[in-house]
């Protein structure tokens, strides 16, 4: 009992949960936490890294890119983003463009196409369009360079110069009422481009009215609204009677027929030679127009309108409304061509309300 007796008493010495003061700080364990902000036991964990394992696998494998899949055109919405056609019409270009198709590439002839287009319409860099299409920079080029030469010669019997009954029986009524026998509207554009290095080219392109360089070129269009003539492109310092002189269009006006232009067309001596009438606005000067005149310009102005937005049309080809680079100054008469004849691919300019 003796020997039992410091074993008794060390037990005794022991205080009893009650009489002990427990510091919090020292809890390492959140064991007696409320339910509501006990933290995780990470026990469980230790049994479950190999389901996160095989979850992160599953996330990799499903986040792979085992083909390539190329832009697809869905709707008119897209169609008319990358290229400025609605969807069935650009498939009936794809249609009409296949036995042009150079074999030598790989691409399909839509793809190449689409990537030509994208091209003209959003003016994307060339290094943009490989890794969309992935495929080389050099192959780029050469797509564009092969089908800008194949369109412009297939395309261009889209831009006709029409016969007179057809032009006749096409006339909207704003231009029967009181300017029946026009016969076209012209007017001349600018767009921009990179300044040319050569001392020569930057003086014939530097254009005083946009004080910048650009290319000038001249359309017509019918009274109906489609593209009859674009010529090819001249440096901005050329003025619209040389253009008008030199573009060959003279050659397409007969004795009879009446072009209408803007107060900045001078070239009533050129018409007057092939008996052709022309129909400008007044000029005010330093008297003040009368009220006749007045009525006339305003005539003028609401018919005119129609070629603006023919221009405008043209021009939602960015590579027409951005700065053109010059790598793309040896095509540019051929894009031009292209450009006009996508335009009256796009169906009637004018509305119904307008005629």
């Amino acid at each position: 009992m003796d020997e039992m007796r410091p074993v008794e008493e060390s037990l005794a010495s022991v205080p009893s949960p009650k009489q002990t003061d427990v510091d919090d700080s020292s809890c390492t364990s959140k064991t007696f936490t409320s339910v509501g902000t006990q933290w995780e036991d990470h026990i469980f964990e230790e049994h479950c890294y190999i389901k996160r394992q095989h979850s992160i696998t599953y996330v990799n494998q499903s986040t792979q890119c085992d083909t390539f899949k190329p832009l697809t055109l869905m709707n008119d919405y897209d169609s008319n983003l990358y290229t400025g056609l609605p969807l069935h019409t650009f498939h009936t270009l794809v249609a009409v463009l296949r036995p042009h198709e150079n074999l030598a590439y790989q691409t399909e002839i839509e793809q190449q196409i689409l990537l030509t287009l994208m091209k003209l319409k959003l003016n994307l860099l060339i290094e943009d369009l490989a890794i969309r299409f992935r495929i080389s920079v050099s192959q780029v080029s050469r797509i564009i360079s092969f089908w800008i030469d194949t369109m412009a010669a297939v395309l261009k019997e889209l831009i006709p110069w029409l016969p007179k009954e057809t032009i006749r029986a096409t006339t909207p009524e704003a231009y029967k009422q009181h300017y029946p026998n026009v016969t076209c509207i012209l007017d001349c554009s600018e767009s921009e481009v990179q300044r040319p290095g050569n001392l020569d080219s930057r003086s014939e392109s530097y254009s005083h009215y946009y004080a910048c360089n650009t290319i000038k070129y001249l359309v017509a269009i019918a009274p109906c609204g489609l593209v009859m003539f674009i010529s090819a492109a001249y440096g901005g310092r050329c003025s619209d009677k040389f253009i008008t002189c030199d573009s060959g269009i003279l050659e397409y006006l007969h004795p009879g027929d009446e072009v209408m232009v803007d107060r900045g067309f001078l070239i009533r001596d050129l018409l007057f030679e092939r008996k052709v009438n022309m129909i400008i606005p007044h000029f005010a000067n330093k008297m003040q127009l009368t009220e006749e005149k007045v009525t006339c310009s305003r005539r003028i102005a609401n018919v005119r309108i129609h070629v603006e937005r023919a221009i405008r049309r043209l021009k939602v080809y960015k590579v027409l409304s951005q700065t053109l680079p010059i790598t793309l100054m040896p095509k540019i008469d051929k894009i031009l061509r292209i450009c006009a004849a996508l335009v009256n691919l796009r169906g009637d300019l004018i509305r119904e309300a307008d005629k």
